[in-house]
């Protein structure tokens, strides 16, 4: 049986610590795996190319394709807002990300206005 002050432990969140407890950092790291999702993308052709040459069924070639394509990019911007957040602290690190998505949301506009 537990004492009262070991169970007033285990309910707190101290048992959970580290950089990944915190909801910035998680924040954070979604906008950086959504900054990158588009530029790591790109080079996920050869892994389609052999997908198609796999015995894989056709059904199941195009959800591996996204779903590779997510986890790299989420693991990604994990290691990125970790990276900065120990750098610059994770506000700051968050904040780059929120620049990074409109830096390229701005590109990709500027691309597509050029392209017509």
């Amino acid at each position: 049986m537990l004492s009262s002050t070991e169970a007033a432990w285990m309910l707190s969140y101290e048992v959970m610590s580290g950089p990944l407890t915190d909801p910035s950092v998680w924040r954070g790291a979604l906008l950086w795996a959504i900054a990158f999702y588009v530029p790591l993308s790109a080079p996920l052709s050869k892994l389609e190319s052999s997908l198609e040459e796999s015995d894989i069924p056709e059904s199941a070639r195009q959800p591996t394709l996204v779903i590779s394509s997510l986890l790299l990019a989420l693991c990604t911007g994990i290691v990125t807002q970790l990276g900065l957040s120990w750098l610059v602290g994770p506000g700051w690190a968050s904040s780059f990300g929120v620049v990074v998505v409109g830096w390229s949301v701005l590109l990709i506009l500027a691309n597509t206005a050029k392209d017509d």
